[in-house]
């Protein structure tokens, strides 16, 4: 009979010949995490390495017809925010469609991006998942492939407790630098501060990639946590007036060089007026649909894009050449000229 039940809760009581349920005690298993790595590699960029990044570029993944990533076309694209000084990407975040990769394809990128560009950029990959063991075993494998720091979102969709954000975020917080993202208007749920300053107790948090505000920004700075503002909107004020460390950006992927100005030039309420009118049309419709767009018009890309998403209409299209002339098409990456194209022009992928 034991042998049948092996592990089973099910205790046979012999003197009423009938089986009746134990229920059983949770299982409590201490955290013995062991790295896929050792610590003398995986460590050699430190927290504190991190925390002074002040422009992030959260970079676009380019495709070839077929659905694949376009290498060529990516290397060409970090190369170019490389030279025009930013300091770090993320790799497979929303904007670069880490939600539209297998974990093959995500892991494949974050590897090629630190054994292309890795002495040049800090490369944090986008290991985050509503999955706690997703999350943690994508993490092992980044830091495996040398990335520097992960980037981890809170559960979404299932959310969960503030208890179980702790645990989960717990669970990840060991393996390496880490950069903790707040972004209830895609999760639907927020991290509140409470669940920050708990977590701030681990000298592997990096900091807060934080989209609720300045507000929330300037409560974490005066408080120590370095945080990276995930508005782009915001970031000029985040960055001068509420202590923030610096911007993880997408307008960046365009105009490198005048993101780095807005964060390292000392406070510029002129160029932050002049870069709005481009940053209200990247977010018109959800990220990454304006950037995908804007990229392929500059020729930086092919124009193909994973559905679901697809090229912004027409008239915005127009409205992005005369964003361009405006700013300047000398600000803007590539050296091709920008064009409207025609919806004949883009393609759209469902299976790949």
């Amino acid at each position: 009979m034991a042998s049948a039940l092996g592990c089973c809760s099910l205790k046979v009581n012999y003197q009423e010949g009938m089986p009746k349920w134990r229920s059983p005690r949770a299982a409590v298993i201490p955290n013995f995490h062991l790295p896929m790595r050792s610590y003398e590699v995986k460590n050699r960029t430190s927290v504190d390495d991190i925390k002074t990044l002040r422009l992030i570029t959260a970079i676009k993944t380019p495709y070839l017809p077929d659905g694949r990533f376009d290498l060529e076309a990516y290397d060409t694209l970090v190369n170019m925010q490389i030279e025009d000084g930013v300091e770090g990407v993320i790799v497979g975040g929303t904007t670069g469609e880490g939600q539209l990769m297998s974990w093959d394809e995500h892991i494949m990128l974050i590897g090629h991006t630190v054994n292309c560009f890795g002495t040049s950029v800090k490369v944090i990959g986008n290991t985050g998942s509503n999955s706690t063991r997703e999350a943690m075993h994508a993490t092992e494998q980044g830091f495996a492939v040398g990335m520097h720091a992960a980037l981890h979102i809170n559960p979404y969709y299932g959310k969960t407790s503030l208890e179980g954000l702790i645990s989960h975020f717990d669970s990840v917080l060991p393996m390496g630098p880490t950069i903790i993202y707040n972004v209830p208007s895609r999760t639907g749920q927020d991290i509140p501060p409470r669940v920050i300053f708990t977590l701030a107790q681990s000298s592997n948090l990096a900091g807060v990639k934080e989209c609720v505000g300045n507000d929330r920004v300037e409560q974490y700075t005066s408080n120590g946590v370095v945080v990276w503002s995930g508005n782009d909107d915001q970031c000029h004020d985040s960055r001068w007036d509420y202590g923030g460390t610096g911007v993880i950006s997408v307008t960046s992927n365009l105009v490198p060089r005048l993101m780095r100005e807005l964060m390292f030039g000392g406070k510029n309420e002129s160029l932050n007026a002049k870069l709005m009118p481009l940053i209200e049309w990247l977010f018109h419709e959800p990220n990454p649909i304006g950037l995908n767009t804007a990229l392929a018009q500059l020729g930086v890309v092919r124009p193909i894009f994973r559905l679901p998403y697809v090229p912004l209409p027409l008239e915005k299209r127009v409205e992005f050449v005369n964003i361009v002339k405006e700013l300047g098409r000398e600000n803007f990456i590539g050296g091709r000229d920008v064009q409207v194209l025609d919806d004949d022009d883009f393609i759209l992928i469902d299976r790949y």
